[in-house]
């Protein structure tokens, strides 16, 4: 049989997904990846025959709404079919017509107005953390807030608004179960340990804990965490599956877009980067080396904070090209401010660590790595 062809051919990624497996599957095969399948948990929308989503819809319908927070497209498609099936779409619309909605990201803001429904706010980051951020600046004393949760579960989010004074409904239309076939999640812990795999992808919050429960059960959870943080990439589809390993001293890598193919090429660019290493000569004469996370001026390493880290993958997936404040505040971690003022702090830090000269301001659009 031929050798495998494609961009990562000769890479071994692990899948941690359930659902959209085949498709992401499918993703990497075609790129060459050879693929473990570990379905770490079993997740599926509530049905009409979900009594406890009946129940939470009939709730939200009790009492007038004033802010509805959607957090996943899928998530309010299926709301939106079950309580058709109920006969109650017409009343459910009827109720959030004046309710003022906030969206997470552009699916959610498409299944909204495919739905009937209208945000008024969206973050551009599609991260759930700024949608936080803008709720905590605001007032919420006696509003009533019903959050649709999505994979992972917001209780914490729910806390904390009823603490700012608002009455908070959450209606749940995920539902996660064990994973059917232990064993594979155990293999999966295994390989990663033994750093047997080059990438492990997750694309759910709740799938990164079951994860790491299993190498507990296991007793590999510290040589899990020390792989994940050397040999092994932990490729996450968006911040929110993200932040669920950074607090663990993971560096994680996700998408400006958290969508499955925006994952797949980012495993592209990176897995070459960590197995070969990139040089580039940059102006001011200097040598820049990036293999992994190590990052090298002139043959000494540099030690990056995880912001000015995430400036330079940016400015480095598009060497000598200009890459927008934008795209560079999506690129920064999790729970960083999200203002331009942010990216300008990494950029400054990214300067004094690689030199001046490197990173150049094009005015009005963004930065580039400056190639010498």
């Amino acid at each position: 049989m031929p050798a495998p062809e494609g961009p990562l051919a000769g890479f071994r990624v692990g899948v941690t997904a359930s659902r959209k497996a085949e498709e992401q599957i499918a993703l990497l095969e075609r790129r060459g990846a050879e693929v473990t399948w570990a379905p770490v948990l079993r997740t599926g929308m509530a049905s009409a025959e979900d009594e406890a989503l009946r129940a939470a819809t009939a709730g939200v319908l009790a009492g007038p709404v004033d802010l509805l927070v959607a957090t996943t497209g899928v998530g309010m498609k299926a709301w939106l079919a079950a309580v058709e099936q109920w006969g109650m779409r017409e009343a459910l619309l009827a109720h959030l017509e004046r309710t003022e909605i906030i969206a997470r990201g552009p699916k959610t803001v498409g299944a909204l107005r495919a739905g009937g429904l209208r945000e008024l706010w969206s973050p551009d980051s599609e991260c759930f953390d700024d949608v936080l951020a803008h709720l905590r600046g605001r007032d919420l004393r006696g509003r009533r807030i019903v959050v649709q949760e999505h994979g992972q579960s917001l209780s914490m989010v729910a806390h904390a608004l009823r603490r700012q004074g608002a009455e908070v409904q959450v209606v749940t239309v995920y539902r996660v179960e064990p994973a059917p076939d232990p064993a594979a999640t155990f293999h999966l812990v295994d390989l990663v340990a033994d750093r047997a795999l080059d990438a492990v992808t997750f694309t759910a919050a709740p799938a990164v804990r079951a994860f790491l429960d299993a190498a507990e059960a296991t007793g590999r959870h510290e040589e899990a965490l020390e792989a994940f943080r050397g040999d092994v990439l932990a490729a996450s589809v968006g911040p929110v599956t993200a932040a669920a390993l950074q607090p663990l001293g993971v560096p994680t890598r996700w998408p400006r877009r958290s969508r499955l193919a925006a994952m797949v090429t980012l495993l592209e660019q990176e897995l070459p980067t960590r197995r070969h290493g990139l040089v580039y000569a940059v102006a001011g004469g200097h040598v820049l080396r990036v293999h992994g996370e190590r990052v090298l001026l002139d043959g000494g390493e540099v030690r990056l904070t995880p912001a000015p880290q995430a400036v330079l993958r940016a400015l480095l997936s598009r060497p000598g090209h200009v890459v927008g404040r934008g795209e560079l505040l999506g690129a920064l971690p999790s729970g960083t401010a999200g203002s331009e003022h942010a990216v300008e702090m990494a950029v400054a830090r990214l300067r004094r660590a690689i030199g001046p000269a490197a990173v150049q301001t094009v005015v009005k659009r963004g930065y580039r790595l400056a190639l010498g």
